[in-house]
């Protein structure tokens, strides 16, 4: 928020400022009122007299000449930066406290409605006159007005316009204070929400990568499997060529009569040949299998490691994140004097 968009009702406790107004006013015997920048109370009068309520604003031409006033000299307060005492269009001495905020107002203490001096009873007919109210009236309230010294007005206005400031100052740094934890409690709740969910995506990638290594050392086992199966044809392969050796040799022996037999002996041992041949590429092709499933457990079981760090620190951070968001909600607890 810009600092020409901030209200009095964003930096100040205003039951605070009421009573402090109440108190003051009374204290020292006069009226006081807090306004904003456009001159609309913003705190109950405090004990304006009927002088000025009842009869001088309480008509047309009384209320507008006071708006004007109240204004003119508010407008002046803030041009030069510092409490202006005047006398109103009525006679009464008034005060206006400009309330500061690095150099630029957001707001005034207007009081006083007292007299520095002894009653003009003529003067203020005369104004009775002007502005359209039973004179004498005017002049019966004009004498319950309280006569305060000059400088008693002054410091009375120096006053208010020092403790202004300084509560401007400590409610615009609360003001500050709960726009940033409640930023700060903001962000960390996206970002926990965030890394939870990160957290949860891990945990996972670790499920997954897990059921794939048991899915790979499946495949190993097969693979062992099949190794061993070929073994046993390799076997049968050898048993199968001897048995073909042999019958060979029957054939030879049995001439002309074994002739028919030396072929299908021959084809026998040619068959268990490429038995042999076919189980060689077949251990081959398995050891190669073997081999790459090894490589792919052993990455495997690398990557899961990785993704359970990785949740961890992610868990941790989140843990860190909820930590930051208790501070925050700390902060804005203070700040609203919770």
């Amino acid at each position: 928020m810009a600092e020409q968009e901030i209200r009095l009702q964003d930096i100040f406790d205003m039951d605070f400022i009421q009573k402090f107004q109440d108190d003051f006013a009374r204290a020292v015997g006069m009226t006081a009122v807090t306004v904003d920048l456009d001159g609309t109370p913003v705190t109950h009068p405090t004990d304006w007299t009927d002088f000025c309520m009842k009869y001088t604003r309480g008509c047309p031409k009384g209320k507008a000449r006071c708006e004007k006033c109240d204004a003119d000299n508010g407008a002046k307060a803030a041009r030069e930066g510092r409490p202006q005492v005047y006398e109103c269009h009525a006679g009464l001495m008034d005060f206006a406290a400009p309330i500061m905020l690095n150099g630029k107002q957001v707001g005034s203490i207007l009081g006083g409605q007292v007299l520095t001096q002894p009653l003009d009873e003529e003067k203020y007919r005369r104004v009775a006159q002007e502005i359209g109210v039973d004179p004498d009236e005017y002049i019966a309230a004009a004498r319950k007005i309280q006569v305060v010294d000059r400088t008693r007005l002054d410091h009375a206005a120096q006053t208010l316009y020092l403790f202004a400031g300084a509560f401007s100052k400590m409610g615009y740094y609360q003001h500050r204070l709960r726009q940033m934890s409640e930023s700060i409690n903001d962000t960390t709740m996206h970002v926990s929400a965030a890394m939870q969910e990160l957290a949860a995506s891990a945990h996972d990638v670790d499920s997954n990568q897990k059921a794939l290594n048991t899915e790979i050392k499946t495949v190993s086992e097969v693979a062992g499997k099949i190794t061993e199966f070929t073994r046993l044809i390799e076997d049968i392969a050898k048993q199968t060529q001897l048995l073909g050796l042999n019958a060979s040799i029957e054939a030879a022996r049995a001439g002309a009569a074994g002739a028919g037999f030396s072929v299908v002996a021959e084809e026998i041992r040619k068959l268990a040949e490429n038995s042999k041949s076919a189980v060689a590429e077949i251990q081959n092709f398995t050891g190669q299998i073997g081999h790459s499933v090894d490589k792919t457990v052993e990455k495997g079981a690398n990557t899961s490691e990785i993704v359970s760090q990785q949740a961890k620190a992610i868990e941790e951070c989140a843990n860190d994140l909820m930590g930051l968001s208790e501070t925050s909600t700390e902060l804005f607890n203070l700040a609203h004097d919770k």
